[in-house]
């Protein structure tokens, strides 16, 4: 009977995780996951074909832990504000596993922004309608158009360009969700992309 590997499957997935949680995803490599084990590269071939399904698991952990940081802003009293104040933490404190999930470009395994928007939207749709008092569709409209002012905020941190601090980011989040809100509630057609934009305007600068 040969010997029982000393290392499991979730040992090398941690191992490979916590080598991108420090240096990126392009850091994990057999060598670096090896050097993180203490062992040879051999365990890690004897759970993974190829690395690129050692990195798929990777980026399956990367996005529990996001899913951990939308719910619990899901849980605040303001939910979207909740889950904006996660993404943007998230960003802060995890900008390796941020640029993995939000700035990779999509490939096997790897959704890209877009499909986050689209988890993240799943998630946070019950909460939305229930508070805000919105159809589906609109709490989805509505959540797509702050996540866009959130990403932005969140890439300028991992990009180490952000000169805002976390209080005028909640306080812009607060400016555009009230405004969007309001647009969304009181311009008819708006959700449906149906409203007269040069009439709507042409009021709005009379104000």
């Amino acid at each position: 009977m040969p010997p029982q590997a000393k290392y499991q499957r979730d040992d090398v997935i941690r191992a490979a995780f916590r080598v991108a949680r420090e240096k990126g995803i392009g850091a994990v490599t057999a060598r670096e996951v090896a050097k993180e084990l203490k062992v040879s590269v051999g365990p890690i071939f004897t759970w993974f074909d190829t690395m690129e399904q050692l990195k798929t698991e990777v980026y399956r952990l990367a996005v529990k832990e996001y899913r951990i940081r939308v719910e619990r802003g899901l849980a605040g009293p303001i939910p979207f504000l909740g889950v904006g104040q996660q993404y943007i933490r998230f960003a802060r404190e995890e900008p390796e596993l941020y640029k993995l999930l939000f700035l990779t470009r999509n490939r096997p395994g790897f959704g890209g922004a877009m499909e986050a928007l689209k988890f993240s939207q799943d998630l946070a749709r019950e909460s939305l309608m229930r508070i805000y008092h919105m159809d589906g569709d609109t709490a989805d409209r509505y959540f797509r158009d702050l996540w866009l002012v959130v990403f932005g905020f969140a890439a300028l941190i991992v990009t180490d360009n952000c000169p805002y601090t976390d209080e005028q980011i909640s306080a812009v989040l607060t400016e555009v969700s009230l405004a969007v809100c309001k647009a969304y509630k009181e311009v008819p057609g708006l959700t449906e992309g149906k409203f007269d934009r040069d009439a709507v305007f042409s009021e709005l600068v009379k104000k």
